[in-house]
């Protein structure tokens, strides 16, 4: 059975298209490569490097809410990202879903 993207705690529509964007498009695809190779195939495919969504990621596949990082673990989890968006050549970047939306509510997501 392949489920979607989206049954991934923390992954909704938007997230799911941007992981289709990258040429993956069920859950099972993401729980094999991992947090940090899907991670990296979606930079690669073009999207815009956001360390939310990246630890929003890490948490939904420990099957954990996205506000449940913190502390020691949120530390080296942007060390992780730090290194991830640094291995990636850059590309274009497309509008983010979630980016919109952080500005629709008023939190300003920093330009990296």
């Amino acid at each position: 059975m392949v489920n979607p993207v989206s049954t991934i705690r923390n992954l909704g529509p938007a997230t799911e298209t941007e992981f289709a964007r990258a040429g993956i498009h069920s859950a099972e695809q993401i729980r094999d490569l991992g947090a940090d190779a899907a991670y990296t195939r979606l930079l690669e495919s073009g999207a815009r490097p956001h360390f939310i969504g990246y630890y929003a990621l890490v948490m939904g596949l420990q099957g954990r809410p996205w506000n449940d990082c913190a502390g020691p673990e949120k530390d080296a989890l942007r060390q992780r990202f730090d290194r991830l968006k640094a291995s990636v050549k850059s590309t274009p970047p497309h509008p983010h879903e979630i980016e919109r939306f952080l500005d629709r509510i008023g939190i300003v997501a920093p330009k990296d």
